[in-house]
């Protein structure tokens, strides 16, 4: 046995409401409590490895191991701990997205006028951002659904599985909030950091539907790329209107 700390919320669940994170194998308990603060990590009847070791880790070496996309700490998050900040870090990451495209606004507009007029003006160009940047996140999640939807159909057969991979997708854009510091240390190299930042962001997300629907590579960036298609798709209707984005 081992202490673990009690780090999951519950030892025994309904059949099928965990995962191994090994190998991706359903498992009706994470660990068995002995009581006396013993605790002893179930093993995976699939792969004979432990069903989940993360639960015995610190919450610092999970985030890192989340960082290198190793798919055992994306299948611990998603499957084996109940997180309920998915709404909540997808308004924070569109707030960054907003708050830096309105900064480059900003900065392309030498209008320093104090008029009251001007500042509303200012203030609308934010919320402008926020509700473009917020069309383009719903596109490009459209995209990488419908693709997912026409050629695997039967990995999405339920709302909870819609669900789960939104849940996923949305957790595994927590790379955005690496936008603000590029932002406030701004050098000459910034314009490089945020198409790093984008592309780690794109990894994640890949490796999410990766992980969240048991599949290869290949699939989860076709369904990547389609979304970019679509993404990209909202951006060039809004130029066509005129608007800076």
């Amino acid at each position: 046995g081992s202490e673990a700390g009690g780090r999951a919320d519950s030892a025994m669940a309904a059949p099928g409401a965990y995962r191994c994170v090994e190998c991706h194998g359903e498992a009706a308990e994470l660990y068995r409590d002995y009581r006396h603060g013993v605790l002893r990590i179930s093993i995976c009847k699939s792969c004979q490895k432990p069903v989940d070791k993360y639960i015995e880790y610190d919450p610092v070496i999970i985030l890192i191991n989340a960082i290198l996309c190793k798919a055992q700490a994306y299948r611990h998050i998603i499957f084996n701990t109940k997180i309920n900040i998915h709404v909540k870090l997808c308004v924070f990451c569109l707030l960054c997205e907003a708050y830096l495209r309105w900064l480059q606004l900003q900065d392309s507009s030498q209008n320093t006028d104090p008029d009251d007029l001007i500042r509303y003006a200012k203030e609308w160009d934010f919320y402008r951002m926020f509700g473009i940047a917020s069309l383009e996140q719903t596109s490009f999640l459209l995209g990488i659904f419908i693709t997912l939807w026409f050629t695997r159909p039967e990995m999405l057969k339920t709302k909870s599985d819609f669900i789960l991979l939104l849940k996923a997708l949305l957790l595994s854009s927590y790379g955005k909030l690496l936008l603000i510091p590029a932002v406030i240390w701004e050098h000459d190299y910034t314009p490089l950091c945020l198409a790093f930042i984008k592309v780690f962001v794109l990894i994640s997300n890949s490796q999410a539907i990766r992980v969240t629907l048991n599949l290869n590579r290949l699939l989860p960036w076709l369904a990547i790329f389609i979304g970019l298609i679509f993404e990209n798709g909202v951006v060039c209707l809004f130029q066509k209107m005129g608007w800076d984005v």
